[in-house]
């Protein structure tokens, strides 16, 4: 009788919409430096992005969480995680910071993703043999 009793019943269909559902977003940045021989180790990059924060958004803008999950000092190339709230801050700052140490620089942002899966390979880089 029970299987008689779902046939007369409708399909119940639910759209579930779910929006910034990973707390993370991870970005994938470049840093450009007028004299491409200056480095940095990954404390004075963490502390020069500190600091592009803090000019912008002032001490709330400071401290911001986020973390540099991985960084190339050659390349000046650096994997970042912040939380999804705080994600159009940092991209905003990165943006805007302008000079190192009074030369010219910039920070390209490569990828952004809620996944970090998704930063380790580029379509657009891709080569086909």
């Amino acid at each position: 009788m029970r299987g008689a009793d779902n046939k007369d019943k409708p399909a119940l269909y639910q759209r579930v919409v779910l929006k910034n559902a990973s707390p993370y977003h991870y970005m994938k940045v470049c840093l450009v430096l007028e004299d491409e021989s200056t480095r940095l180790s990954a404390v004075e990059l963490k502390q020069f992005i500190i600091t592009g924060l803090k000019s912008l958004y002032g001490e709330v803008g400071a401290a911001l969480t986020f973390d540099l999950l991985k960084y190339d000092e050659d390349t000046l190339t650096a994997f970042l995680r912040v939380s999804s709230r705080g994600l159009v801050k940092l991209w905003s700052s990165l943006t805007l910071l302008g000079s190192y140490q009074n030369q010219a620089c910039a920070f390209r942002v490569l990828q952004v993703s809620p996944f970090l899966l998704a930063l380790t390979g580029n379509s657009r880089e891709l080569q086909l043999d």
